[in-house]
This record gives C-alpha cells, sequence and structure tokens, in this order.
C-alpha cells in the first residue's frame, strides 16, 4: 500500500470517528433535555397543589371538633387546624364526608377520596400500623356525660358498669370500644348518630355518654340538664391528631410543621380557649 492510500484511509477513518462522536454528542444532548423536560418524581403536596385544593375527611358529628350544619357548613377546631394547613399549601379546602364506622377504610380507598383526614382522630399504635399520624394537637381522653341531676352518682368505671346503668355509645370508634371492653356488665346502647347522644342523655333515654374530655364541655356549656363529673379524671390519656394513607411523608411532614409553628406562636392556645378546651402544651 502505497503512501497516498494510507493517507486516504486516515482521513476516512478520522472523518468516521468525528462523525460517531458528532452523533454521540447529539444523542447525550437530547437525552439531557429529555430529562430537563420530564417532572421530578411528584409528592403528595405537588399533586394537592396542582390540583388547587385540600380535599379533607372529616366527620362532622363531634362537637367542638368537627360539626356540619345542616346547610353543610363545616365549623370547629379540626375544621380550622384544616384551613391552617390549607392556608400553608396556599390551596382552598374542601371537606368530605367521612364516619367513624368507614374511616380507616375512606382513608385507604382507592382511588383516594381525599388528602387526610382530620377533627376528633386519636392517635393510636394501631392506626399507625397501617396509616400515617401526625404529631398531637390537642390533649384527649375518655370521660362521661351524664344527667345534672344525677352527677353525684358517678364518681369511678365501677360505678358506672353496673347492670341497671344504661350507657349509650357511637358506633365504629374508640368510645365504643371502650365500653364494650371496660363496661362488661352495664347495658350498652349503640346510637348511629354521635351529635345526638348528649340530649337523649338529657331526656333520660340512657344514663351515660362515653365520650371525650374535648366533646364533653362543650355539651355542659350548652345544656343545662348534662354534667361531666368526672372531666378532670379521664380513663385514658391521649392526643388527636392528623390521619393520612402511607406514602405521603412529604405532607405529613409539612403538616407536623404547621403544628408545630401553632403552638410556637401561640395560635394553638387562642383555638384551645376559643373552644373552652385545656391547653396542655
Amino acid at each position: 500500500m502505497n503512501k497516498e492510500t494510507i493517507k486516504f484511509w486516515g482521513l476516512c477513518l478520522m472523518l468516521t470517528l468525528c462523525s460517531a462522536g458528532g452523533l454521540m454528542a447529539c444523542s447525550n444532548s437530547d437525552s439531557t433535555a429529555e430529562q430537563d423536560r420530564k417532572p421530578a418524581t411528584a409528592g403528595k403536596i405537588a399533586e394537592v397543589t396542582e390540583r388547587g385544593t385540600l380535599l379533607v375527611g372529616t366527620t362532622g358529628d363531634y362537637c367542638p371538633l368537627s360539626f356540619c350544619e345542616p346547610d353543610g357548613t363545616y365549623w370547629g377546631f379540626g375544621i380550622e387546624m384544616a384551613r391552617a394547613i390549607a392556608g400553608e399549601l396556599g390551596v382552598g379546602v374542601e371537606f368530605v364526608k367521612t364516619s367513624w364506622p368507614t374511616l380507616t377504610a375512606d382513608v385507604l380507598a382507592e382511588p383516594q377520596t381525599f388528602d387526610l383526614a382530620i377533627g376528633g382522630i386519636t392517635i393510636t399504635d394501631t392506626r399507625r400500623e397501617t396509616m400515617l399520624m401526625s404529631e398531637g394537637y390537642l390533649a384527649n381522653g375518655k370521660t362521661i356525660l351524664c344527667r345534672a341531676t344525677e352527677s353525684g352518682r358517678y364518681k369511678s368505671l365501677d360505678d358506672i358498669d353496673k347492670p341497671e346503668v344504661r350507657v349509650m355509645v357511637n358506633p365504629g370508634g374508640l368510645n365504643e370500644k371502650f365500653a364494650n371492653e371496660h363496661l362488661t356488665h352495664a347495658s350498652i346502647t349503640v346510637h348511629p348518630k354521635n351529635e345526638e347522644i348528649p340530649t337523649l342523655i338529657a331526656e333520660g333515654q340512657a344514663d351515660v355518654m362515653i365520650t371525650e374530655i374535648t366533646e364533653a364541655p362543650y355539651y355542659v356549656q350548652t345544656d343545662s340538664r348534662l354534667a361531666a363529673p368526672l372531666l378532670d379524671q379521664p380513663f385514658t390519656h391521649g392526643q388527636i391528631g392528623v390521619l393520612m394513607r402511607q406514602g405521603q411523608e412529604d405532607l405529613l411532614q409539612m403538616v407536623n410543621n404547621v403544628i408545630r409553628q401553632m403552638k410556637s406562636d401561640g395560635t394553638l392556645r387562642r383555638l384551645h380557649e376559643k373552644y373552652g378546651l385545656v391547653y396542655a402544651y
């Protein structure tokens, strides 16, 4: 092979390599551009922000934490918490009706019916096994409502756990569970509408309502026929938090940040005072 032929094939090889390198560079450039165009992995907050509305599950039957008026207006401590969370996200809020018997199923439903649940939901290990729960924002514990004329009759669980005592609870929640576990001798009736039970107690259709230290004061203040003689001696001690499904850790962290901020700037204390609840932080 002469020198001219070697030069010719050398030039061809150089052109080929340059072309291949150029194509590779273009390919890499196109790939990078395509990756840049792809959105980052979206979390729950991104989903809520894009929708523009925070969907909040709540029972609407638990004064003064979550109550739904006949016209569909919601009010209460938990409702204000939900609005604070939505405000931090910069979105609106829409309340979705749930119930105590279906709460867990509604949180885990597919497709998802709401982003989080709020309003009188006690933090428990059982709930944390399958769902996420925020830090507590309100102290809670089991107590009773009874007629004011019989407030001296009930000084302990033993005074309630008697065959002649008619106990009434709402279905599906921790109140029913507590009654079934601790009141094995009393007569227990499950009434479907939690908000109706205090009036039924006052009217004599039952003797005792198993409720919470968050709910009992409201009814004592609004109905002089009722009393909560064991309010300062709750049978259990716990906290109320925000409930949501697993996989929403970004939303959980943001909710916890809102709760911490409300504690530090006094907002949470003012809410306790507004709704007549004991501030425990």
